[in-house]
């Protein structure tokens, strides 16, 4: 199971680039404290990310955060590649699913089905407190 390690709301006007790059600086204490030795973190991104900007932004922060995360791609299988397959119409793309799975999980959530919230605090912590229900349920479930 993949669970979020970080959560982040920002207002619906700011990038994709953006609203990562805040929450990366936001946390980048977790990264300078985190040993060079441990394996990297897996960053999944959609095609509208760009990582080469983000990772020239977060060396501006903090040089070394490239040797302890890294950014992977969801790809978009071609017309070609899902007619190779004798598919068509919507394919999932393998680290997308990941994504679109996470979301669903917070859709059953009814604290976030609707999107009443005041402050982007009040959004992050709804959006958390759904991950904690999860992982409680699945540890109860074990």
């Amino acid at each position: 199971m993949v669970l979020p390690f970080f959560t982040h709301c920002t207002k619906a006007n700011v990038s994709d680039d953006a609203g990562l790059l805040e929450m990366l600086r936001e946390n980048i204490s977790y990264f300078r404290s985190k040993p060079m030795n441990i394996p990297k973190i897996t960053i999944l991104l959609d095609q509208g990310y760009h990582p080469e900007h983000l990772t020239q932004e977060l060396e501006k922060v903090y040089p070394q955060i490239m040797r302890q995360i890294k950014f992977e791609r969801s790809t978009k299988p071609s017309t070609q590649e899902k007619a190779a397959q004798g598919k068509s119409g919507f394919v999932p793309a393998v680290a997308r699913w990941v994504i679109e799975r996470s979301n669903a999980w917070m859709g059953r959530c009814k604290i976030l089905v609707k999107n009443f919230e005041r402050t982007l605090s009040n959004a992050t912590t709804k959006l958390n407190l759904c991950f904690v229900k999860l992982m409680l349920k699945r540890l109860a479930a074990s």
